[in-house]
């Protein structure tokens, strides 16, 4: 019966403790100190958007999505501080990105055109305008749609790429207007 060193397997086992208490140390410490940061930056976000008086639909979205990245930064730092190579998870994470990102390419394009319509305003609730080759009044201005109302009482949802992707006439954007 062979003998077992006992000393040598303690040695071996308190080294592999050691080391991999190191790592789980770190690693929680990494993600605690991230999620701080990421709070801190999504009340940051928040707080400069509302100053700039940004619209209040926007705000709480834009605030949301820099958090959530600032987590996945602070995930794959965590992984790495395992010892979990890093390299072929964010590559798996960018190429689902872009393939997600071309299966929501119209309603992708949607929402960046409702985020141009509130940050540049060409137009605002209750102003009378013609979009996307609709005439009517301004009702709601969504981050993927806007909603018009014509004359004649008809509510008219409009896709935000329409609208963004042509001529904007605001009829309610000066105070006279000159008819020939």
């Amino acid at each position: 019966m062979p003998s077992v060193d006992f000393e040598a397997l303690w040695a071996l086992i308190t080294q592999s403790a050691t080391a991999w208490g190191l790592k789980v140390l770190s690693a929680a410490a990494i993600f605690t100190f991230g999620r701080m940061i990421a709070r801190w930056g999504r009340r940051i976000i928040r707080t400069g958007l509302e100053k700039g008086k940004v619209d209040a639909t926007l705000v709480p979205f834009v605030s949301s999505m820099a958090y959530y990245a600032i987590l996945m930064v602070v995930i794959v730092a965590v992984l790495g501080a395992v010892g979990i190579q890093t390299a072929s998870l964010v590559a798996v994470i960018g190429a689902a990105g872009l393939a997600i990102g071309l299966a929501m390419q119209g309603t992708l394009s949607h929402f960046a055109s409702g985020v141009m319509l509130l940050i540049f305003r060409p137009f605002k609730v209750g102003d009378s305008v013609e979009a996307g080759g609709v005439k009517g009044t301004v009702r709601i201005i969504g981050i993927f749609t806007t909603t018009l109302t014509t004359p004649d009482n008809v509510a008219i949802t409009i896709p935000n790429s329409l609208i963004w992707g042509k001529t904007i006439m605001n009829y309610a954007a000066n105070e006279t207007r000159r008819v020939d």
